[in-house]
Order: C-alpha cells, then sequence, then structure tokens
C-alpha cells in the first residue's frame, strides 16, 4: 500500500507529480478495474472507464484537498464514471431481460472471468440490479467498504446504503431462489 501522506506531497510538487501519478496508477489500476467492470460488465468498456476514471483523476488533480483518501477519491471518479457510462449506454438502448442475457453471457466467455456456476449466476443476478444498487452491492460484497467511507464516496446517506445493500441481497437471494 501508498504511503498516503508522501503520494499527496508529490503530486502537489510539479517536478513528482507525474511520477507520483503513475504510482497511483499502478497501485490502484487493478482494483479499479474490477469496481468498474462489475459495473459496466464488458471488458472493453471497463478498459475505457477506467482510462476515463483516470484522466479525471489526473485533470482533477490539483483540485484534490486530501478530505478524503486518495482510494476513496479514485474510486468516486471510477464510480461516477461507470454509472455516466451506463446512463448513457441506456438511452442508446431499452435494457431488457435478453440484453442482461447477452451481457452475462459475454462475461461468462471472457478469458479474464474465472468462475465456477455459482459465481456465475451471482454475476447474472447482480447484472440485474439497477445501477446504484450494483454499485453499493460490488461496493460492500467484494470491496468490503465500510457504509461510512461509501457514504463518502456516492454522496449518499448510510441509511440509504445499507437499505440500497438491503435491497440488492434480497433481490439476489431471490434470483438464486428462481434459479434452484
Amino acid at each position: 500500500m501508498i504511503n498516503e501522506t508522501r503520494i499527496i506531497t508529490q503530486l502537489k510538487d510539479e517536478s513528482k507529480k507525474e511520477a507520483a501519478f503513475n504510482t497511483l496508477v499502478h497501485e490502484y489500476q487493478e482494483v479499479l478495474y474490477w469496481q468498474i467492470r462489475r459495473l459496466v460488465l464488458s471488458h472493453d468498456d471497463a478498459d475505457d472507464v477506467l482510462q476515463n476514471t483516470f484522466i479525471k483523476a489526473w485533470m482533477a488533480l490539483d483540485d484534490f484537498r486530501a478530505e478524503s483518501k486518495i482510494s476513496t477519491w479514485l474510486f468516486r471518479i471510477a464510480i461516477n464514471e461507470s454509472l455516466s457510462f451506463l446512463e448513457k449506454k441506456k438511452k442508446n438502448i431499452s435494457i431488457s431481460s435478453d440484453v442482461i442475457e447477452d451481457l452475462t453471457s459475454q462475461l461468462m466467455s471472457d478469458p479474464f472471468f474465472d468462475s465456477d456456476e455459482t459465481q456465475a449466476l451471482l454475476q447474472k443476478a447482480i447484472a440485474q440490479l439497477p445501477e446504484k444498487q450494483r454499485a453499493v452491492f460490488n461496493l460492500k460484497y467484494f470491496q468490503e467498504m465500510k457504509y461510512e467511507d461509501m457514504s463518502q464516496m456516492l454522496g449518499t446517506s448510510i441509511g440509504a446504503l445499507k437499505a440500497s445493500y438491503h435491497h440488492a441481497v434480497k433481490k439476489i437471494t431471490d434470483f438464486f431462489q428462481q434459479n434452484d
């Protein structure tokens, strides 16, 4: 893990800024990729959103006030970029069960996705959640993120996040019961 104080100092120093940012990219690209991937499902889309995330982060470095951890700030950008991407995509196509089935099939056949049947069913269930519930579920379940950190990242109350997570778990549980 990187030293937050040191990296923030380096990001503020013009002579060290680029190297420090490259350290951030190296440190967080994989975890951000998988967070994005769980939201957008497609490898190519996840790569595009990840690239946009780092571009936005680079452009906003001077505005980073260190009121939150760098990882929280990067996750916030990644989730916002993912949700924006999904919103744009939704305008272009109507999300039907066939589209979800196609996206899930793409995910299962992707060489980067390695899972068993239960994991495949879980991914299919997650794919059917509304975007915000999907984001909250992924952050809590896969990243084991605390609600306080999620609240800061998403700008949503802890109560609303707990409710979203509860509804997501219920929908996923119902999905598994229907697919026994």
